[in-house]
């Protein structure tokens, strides 16, 4: 199904990040709660998480959506590494774990100094090959989308995980409930999103910026960009260093300096996060609630691979 784009344009740098006369497209739809998009550009499909029912989906052209892996650990976000494999946020497995290219899903790292990881939710890999993820817990808050257990860490963390050593860091540690997390273009600064509770009174609905030090220290915290209605739950960068973020209306479109530029509204209860794809990264994949859609746009998306 496809709709004409809705926007709402509060800066005029919107009209060129965004295609007139674009289309939003339905691609998939029957999840519970749709998150993790992730692009394969040598296969020319996205793969997706439908967190409670435990699967993650594929979609293509030429074969439209079928089932990628099920059960899938209750997987939530994904991405890629520098050799092109899988990385995936287990909630079930409490754990990062890796797909290798004979389809074997391996563990990357389960625990920080033998205690359990509450629920990796969002993961990303720099160019260095190391692997930053977030921690909240709603993988272990209920059987939903995971399987419900007390916190063996107490706290919800934000790591950097370095293959080389098998070696597991702590890089933020005052988050309330970290979730997306994506890098600048530039990879000097880090995108965080704290999202505490569903209501602005109740908890955190930003997206923090840090800037990366050596040996991967963060520092300069700051507040990027308060999100209003919903939440950051999942976030990209294009190649001018602008971010792209799920919210409870749609995407919302934000410069380098954390100004809202536009929206592209999605008619779902909220939009749970998006991703850059297509021959030419040209095109926005987005999960919301129970559906997978797409949108052509006037940016490129910055992930590699």
């Amino acid at each position: 199904m496809t709709t004409p784009a809705r926007y709402e344009v509060f800066e005029r740098e919107f009209r060129r990040l965004v295609k007139r006369g674009a289309e939003l497209r339905k691609l998939a739809t029957g999840c519970e709660w749709a998150e993790g998009p992730c692009w394969f550009a040598e296969h020319g499909y996205v793969i997706w998480s439908d967190i409670p029912n435990n699967r993650i989906l594929k979609w293509s052209p030429g074969e439209g959506m079928t089932v990628f892996r099920q059960p899938s650990n209750y997987t939530n976000g994904h991405t890629r590494d520098r050799q092109h494999r899988l990385v995936s946020c287990e909630h079930g497995g409490r754990r990062i774990s890796r797909t290798e290219p004979d389809g074997s899903v391996v563990t990357v790292v389960d625990n920080y100094r033998g205690k359990r990881l509450n629920s990796p939710n969002d993961v990303v890999v720099k160019s260095d090959g190391t692997i930053w993820f977030t921690d909240p817990p709603y993988g272990i808050l209920s059987n939903r989308e995971g399987h419900q257990a007390d916190s063996e860490l107490g706290r919800n963390y934000v790591f950097r995980f370095e293959p080389a050593h098998n070696s597991l860091s702590i890089v933020a540690d005052d988050f309330d409930k970290p979730n997306g997390i994506a890098f600048s273009p530039d990879e000097k600064v880090l995108y965080i999103a704290d999202t505490g509770m569903s209501h602005r009174s109740d908890g955190p609905h930003h997206i923090r910026a840090f800037d990366v030090g050596t040996a991967g220290k963060l520092e300069h915290s700051r507040v990027f960009a308060e999100i209003d209605p919903g939440m950051a739950d999942g976030f990209r960068v294009d190649t001018a260093g602008n971010v792209w973020t799920s919210a409870g209306d749609g995407i919302h479109v934000l410069n380098p300096s954390g100004t809202l530029l536009g929206k592209i509204l999605v008619p779902e209860r909220a939009v749970a996060n998006c991703t850059f794809g297509g021959q030419e990264r040209t095109t926005l994949f987005i999960t919301a609630t129970t559906s997978l859609y797409s949108i052509e746009v006037a940016a490129r998306g910055a992930q590699t691979p």
